[in-house]
C-alpha cells in the first residue's frame, strides 16, 4: 500500500492536468490554490473562483479543508469566510474519493443544488426559498462583480491571514443576523 505523502502527490498531480494548481509552498503538496469555475446551466456559470485547499497529513482517510477565496452567494457556503458545508467533504468523506472528485463532483453538484434547509448563509437560504428569481439574480450579481478571471487573480493577496478555512463553517457575522439572533454584548 502507498504512503499517504505518495497518495497525495498522485491526487494533485491529477488535479494539475485538469485545474489551474498553485502551490502556497513548493516542498508540500498539502496546501494549494485551484481555479474553478461554476458549473454551466446555473447562476453561477461563467463565474470563476479561487478555492484554498489544505490537506491533513491523514488523507485519504480525513477528508481535505476548502474554502472559496473570493465571495460566492450561496446558502452553503460563508459568503465572508468561504467555508463550505457540504456533507461529503466534512461527514462523509471515504478514503475511496480523491482531490478530482471535489473539483468534477461535489463543488458543481453543491452549486447547482444549493440546500437551504442547511444554511452558512442564512440570507441567501432565506432569499433562495421565499424569492428564487432575486436569489438567482443576487447570485449573478455576485458573479459578474467577485468571480471574474480578474477577481480570482487578485482573491487573496488583500490579506494573507484572511485565508485561514476550516472544515466546519463558521455562521455569517450579518447585521440583520445579529438582530434575529440577539446581540451577545446585550447579555
Amino acid at each position: 500500500m502507498s504512503s499517504p505523502k505518495r497518495r497525495i502527490e498522485m491526487d494533485v498531480m491529477k488535479l494539475m492536468s485538469d485545474y489551474e494548481v498553485t502551490l502556497v509552498n513548493d516542498n508540500s503538496m498539502q496546501e494549494f490554490y485551484v481555479r474553478f469555475k461554476g458549473p454551466e446551466e446555473t447562476p453561477f456559470a461563467g463565474g470563476h473562483w479561487k478555492i484554498h485547499v489544505e490537506i491533513p497529513d491523514q488523507y485519504p482517510y480525513k477528508s481535505p479543508s476548502i474554502g472559496f477565496v473570493n465571495r460566492i452567494f450561496h446558502p452553503n457556503i460563508d459568503e465572508l469566510s468561504g467555508s463550505v458545508c457540504l456533507d461529503v467533504i466534512n461527514q462523509t468523506w471515504s478514503p475511496m474519493y480523491d482531490m478530482i472528485n471535489i473539483f468534477e463532483v461535489f463543488l458543481p453538484q453543491l452549486l447547482r443544488y444549493p440546500n437551504p434547509a442547511d444554511p452558512l448563509n442564512g440570507e441567501a437560504a432565506a432569499l433562495m426559498m421565499r424569492e428564487p428569481k432575486n436569489y438567482e439574480a443576487k447570485v449573478k450579481e455576485y458573479v459578474l462583480k467577485y468571480a471574474t478571471k480578474e477577481a480570482v487573480d487578485e482573491a487573496g493577496n488583500e490579506d494573507e491571514s484572511e485565508s485561514e478555512i476550516s472544515s466546519v463553517g463558521s455562521y455569517g457575522e450579518d447585521e440583520e443576523d445579529e438582530e434575529a439572533a440577539g446581540n451577545m454584548e446585550d447579555i
